[in-house]
């Protein structure tokens, strides 16, 4: 009777696997394949909707675009290149010239990832502006009619904003690298006389460069679409390509030519990421 009763009993249906990739996927496409559609199909066509390839060629060889790019590219590898210095400075220091509070100063340092970047460039304005304290200081020390400090207002000023904001990026996975080194080689090393720049050189360096492409691509795709900073410090005749972008479609309202170079700089982002994967996958990042 039990038996018959089981045998009757539909089977339960069995929901495939496959069928939870809608939702992801489904989200995915709205909140990021579908805006990134729209502005693809808006850099081909004009205000009338009427395509205009002609358009998307002037703009790509038109001055402005080509000196935004040039200063979008030359303000990221330099920050990229300040980060890595300094935080490659700053891990070895912490990580391996014990001083007391150096946890502190470590952890002091990973704030910055929490602060907004205009707050970081407010800082430095309230220090190396023209009216900041160390002009303010020279100038009334020895009398100078003229701010003598006014590298703030120039690409450098915006690479030293973007050196302080992104170096806790390199810093972080480098102390998390550090941690494994052995420390019975550097002992050896030293005990057989070595020099601490050999030892960093030929002992540490090596299990670094993972961590150190990880955090330097990660800088350098930040750095590449970094807005506010540039935006804050107003620097005078430095214009990367998302200042760029704002100024066409917001204060010219020119949407085209907005789109065609915020596609570029969606091209030149995933480019760049698609490399670090490279570079990550065969360092077994």
């Amino acid at each position: 009777m039990s038996e018959a009763a089981v045998l009757s009993k539909p089977a339960a249906r069995k929901v495939p696997g496959s069928i939870w990739i809608v939702p992801p996927a489904a989200l995915l496409a709205l909140l990021f394949f579908y805006p990134l559609a729209l502005i693809a199909r808006q850099a081909f066509l004009d205000d009338s909707g009427v395509a205009n390839i002609a358009e998307f060629v002037r703009v790509l060889h038109a001055r402005f675009f080509l000196n935004a790019l040039l200063n979008t590219v030359t303000i990221s590898v330099a920050a990229t290149a300040g980060c890595l210095i300094v935080g490659l400075m700053l891990g070895l220091i912490l990580a391996f010239v014990p001083f007391p509070g150096s946890g502190v100063i470590a952890r002091l340092i990973d704030t910055f990832i929490a602060l907004p970047t205009f707050l970081v460039t407010l800082a430095f304005t309230f220090l190396y502006g023209s009216a900041g304290m160390l002009n303010s200081g020279l100038m009334e020390a020895f009398s100078l009619p003229t701010p003598p400090v006014d590298f703030l207002y120039s690409t450098w000023g915006v690479v030293l904003a973007e050196v302080t904001v992104y170096t806790p990026f390199i810093l972080r996975p480098l102390l998390a690298a550090f941690s494994l080194v052995d420390r019975g080689q550097i002992e050896a090393a030293s005990v057989l006389g070595a020099r601490p720049f050999r030892i960093v050189r030929q002992v540490i360096l090596p299990a670094a460069v993972p961590a150190l492409i990880a955090g330097g691509s990660l800088c350098l795709l930040l750095t590449v679409n970094e807005f506010g900073i540039v935006l804050f410090i107003g620097a005078k005749g430095v214009i990367t390509l998302p200042l760029l972008i704002y100024s066409k479609a917001i204060q010219e309202s020119a949407y085209q030519v907005a789109c065609i170079i915020a596609l570029v700089n969606i091209v030149l982002s995933l480019g760049l990421f698609g490399l670090y994967r490279l570079a990550a996958g065969r360092l077994g990042v």
